[in-house]
């Protein structure tokens, strides 16, 4: 198993161990998650491949389901203005 490999595994761990916190933690360290998940999800694919890449990205976003859910939410929103106004 490579480093970008085992970093990725430190993440899900470090994630995991993050999200049995209080919950007002839950929040600053997603953005931590995702701020240091970015350039291992880079690292992944650039050792790895694409394909890899894409599991590690699929388990990133199991992980962190929250915050994108409310990024697609908040990305939908002008959308949803303009269909109203038509």
């Amino acid at each position: 198993m490579n480093a970008s490999l085992v970093l990725a595994c430190l993440w899900v761990i470090v994630a995991a161990a993050l999200g049995g916190l209080p919950e007002r933690f839950h929040w600053p360290a997603a953005y931590g998650l995702i701020a240091v998940g970015i350039p291992i999800l880079g690292f992944v694919t650039y050792q790895n491949g694409p394909f890899l890449g894409l599991v590690a990205l699929a388990a990133g976003c199991s992980v962190l389901r929250w915050p994108l859910l409310y990024f697609g939410r908040w990305m939908m929103r002008p959308l949803r203005r303009r269909q109203r106004e038509e």
